[in-house]
């Protein structure tokens, strides 16, 4: 399998890897590139979250008394997936359990991802199907990192993120030691908006645990504008590493353990419990416009 698969149309292009079945570039008809091209501060560029979202305590799953180690994010990301189909413009990939993850997670699944571009949209679906006999706990999430500033745009002041609806909060931050404060803090909103800069992430990663909208806008004078959507997530991150020019817009179902709060896996709050033999989408979608 090629280290990269590229689909597009000729408005959109992109490039997925099969390890983690990422998407690694996305490019504009003039050939702007607009995701993060990955770097010794982060080295990722949009990695699929499951079976977790964020950070476990001490990096631990409980399923009743029995512990499993799972760092940060699960598994998906640093695995080969295996190519199910392809053309001109969409790709399908797959992981099923296997002795390797049975070690971090011992349940049966499939999760499939389908990569596809319909004109100036680029698609990603996500299904997780429950395999074994019993129940499945998890979570999962999208965490693809957008180039701040945007190509054209100058400065990242010069940004604006608009939200489909006036989200009321409570906004939680993420720790260093990556479990969500308990503390809320009021959504720094200008209207439907928040004008961007680094100073909004100086306290970690922004968290929206009970969400509004369904979209949101980033946009930028003279940039190409990103309207990005989803569907089966209710909740949403918005990170960026200070110095680092890019803005992760991260729709999730699950998020990391709240600080101070103890529980086992099956009782976390935000995990889906799917039963045997059904299976769940969740789908993100970035719609690129022309710079205004």
């Amino acid at each position: 399998m090629p280290m990269t698969i590229e689909i597009g149309t000729p408005r959109l292009r992109a490039r997925i890897r099969p390890r983690g079945a990422e998407l690694v570039s996305l490019q504009d008809a003039a050939g702007r590139e607009l995701m993060w091209q990955a770097g010794a501060a982060w080295p990722r560029h949009a990695p699929m979250l499951f079976p977790i979202v964020g950070r476990l305590r001490e990096d631990t799953a409980w399923f009743g008394d029995t512990p499993y180690t799972m760092t940060q994010h699960g598994f998906a990301r640093d695995l080969g997936f295996t190519l199910t189909g392809q053309d001109a413009a969409s790709v399908r990939l797959a992981l099923t359990d296997s002795a390797e993850t049975h070690g971090i997670y011992p349940f049966a699944f499939r999760l499939e991802v389908r990569h596809a571009i319909h004109g100036a949209s680029f698609l990603s679906e996500y299904i997780v199907t429950n395999t074994g006999p019993g129940l499945l706990p998890y979570a999962i999430g999208a965490h693809p990192a957008f180039c701040w500033p945007l190509p054209g745009a100058g400065s990242k002041q010069a940004h604006r993120l608009d939200f489909e609806q006036e989200e009321r909060g409570p906004l939680y931050r993420v720790q260093p030691d990556g479990m969500l404060n308990p503390t809320p803090q009021e959504v720094p909103l200008n209207g439907r908006g928040i004008g961007l800069r680094e100073e909004l992430f100086s306290d970690g990663a922004m968290v929206l645990l009970d969400l509004a909208s369904r979209r949101v806008r980033l946009a930028a004078g003279g940039a190409p504008t990103l309207d990005f959507g989803w569907q089966g997530f209710g909740q949403l991150g918005l990170w960026m590493k200070p110095g680092c020019d890019f803005l992760c817009i991260e729709p999730w179902a699950g998020h990391a353990d709240i600080a101070g709060v103890e529980t086992d896996f099956w009782s976390k709050p935000g995990n889906t419990l799917l039963p045997p033999g059904e299976a769940r989408c969740y789908i993100w979608r970035v719609t690129v416009g022309e710079p205004a």
